[in-house]
């Protein structure tokens, strides 16, 4: 399954609460459960004020239905061409 990166500019995002960021992620999975179609949220990282995403899904607009059903801003879709890190030097 493709795997994407999802911007979201979410002003502020850095200052949310323990309780708001388990709000936020308690809805996502509600999403994912109800989309009926193979959906994963890999994990998310909160940076300023983005939230940057990895979830699998079939298509970029799987990934913008889930925004648009939890009410999350989902500002830029890419979806990822390859994983490098410090082990693709010793490849």
């Amino acid at each position: 399954m493709p795997t994407f990166i999802i911007e979201r500019e979410i002003p502020g995002a850095d200052k949310l609460s323990a309780a708001e960021l388990r709000e936020i992620s308690a809805k996502s999975n509600e999403v994912v459960a109800g989309l009926g179609v193979p959906y994963s949220w890999v994990t998310s990282y909160v940076a300023g004020d983005k939230i940057y995403c990895v979830h699998e899904a079939d298509s970029a607009e799987t990934i913008k239905r889930h925004a648009r059903e939890g009410g999350f801003p989902a500002n830029k879709v890419t979806m990822i061409s390859a994983r490098i890190g410090p082990e693709t030097a010793k490849a």
